[in-house]
């Protein structure tokens, strides 16, 4: 299983269209087997094209700070389940998630607005 989370660093970013990376775990028997990043495609992340390419590549899971209602409708159309709500260093988060304490926030972002889809 491919696992990614948007990251800053070493950091979830708290808003996954305007992070600096894609950190791409490999899941086998709950443990990491490998680690890919993705630089984040320019543009804001329901319009990148990026839900896409995640999809290509196998990822099924998306752990992320928080996100509008359009990424997540993108990333769900292609394939990839996402859990909202996530904070700190991405690594943890992951291991958090794989021991089973990591649901859903359930909270949309609702400054979508800040992403300027014109250009």
């Amino acid at each position: 299983m491919k696992i990614a989370l948007p990251t800053r660093g070493t950091m979830v970013d708290d808003h996954f269209g305007h992070c600096e990376a894609f950190t791409i775990y490999t899941i086998d028997n709950n443990q990491i087997t490998n680690i890919e990043t993705l630089p984040s495609p320019a543009g804001c992340g329901c319009k990148s094209g990026v839900a896409v390419i995640l999809g290509q590549m196998g990822v099924e899971l998306m752990l992320a700070g928080n996100m509008g209602e359009g990424a997540k409708n993108v990333l769900e159309f292609n394939g990839i389940t996402v859990i909202r709500g996530c904070h700190g260093i991405a690594e943890e988060v992951l291991k958090a998630y794989l021991e089973g304490n990591v649901s859903d926030s359930g909270i949309g972002c609702s400054a979508h607005h800040t992403c300027d889809h014109e250009h």
